[in-house]
């Protein structure tokens, strides 16, 4: 059975693209558009790992989303990779070894993303 993906992310073009190099990678993928909806998708799809955007709705919208899943007991466990152009628009870099006491994912990629290093990152985070 394939590992099942959730993106979150308002792009459509970029979800469609994402979709398309993670089936073709073959894992199974869901979407939704905006926190909430990726939220109700993810309590009712239990996804083995989820692609979240940080600026949907607001400039951190993602965040809140993360926060969220962290706090549900259905959903803490499930691997967060979190796609950001925060860099690119202010100049900010998360750094996963100094910032994560208070970031809520397992890892940060910066957008535009390489497909082939978006699939390698969902596997090692996946375990496979």
């Amino acid at each position: 059975m394939p590992k099942k993906i959730l993106i979150i992310d308002d792009d459509i073009d970029l979800v469609e693209a994402m979709r398309l190099t993670l089936e073709n990678a073959g894992f199974e993928v869901i979407d939704a558009q905006d926190g909430e909806k990726g939220l109700e998708k993810a309590l009712k799809e239990k996804p083995d790992l989820i692609i979240l955007d940080v600026m949907m709705g607001t400039q951190d919208e993602g965040f809140h989303v993360a926060y969220q899943m962290r706090q549900d007991e259905d959903l803490q466990s499930i691997p967060i990779i979190m796609l950001t152009a925060v860099g690119q628009e202010t100049g900010f870099k998360f750094d996963k070894e100094k910032d994560e006491d208070f970031l809520p994912v397992d890892e940060f990629m910066e957008k535009p993303v390489d497909p082939q290093k978006l699939v390698e990152r969902i596997k090692v985070n996946l375990g496979m």
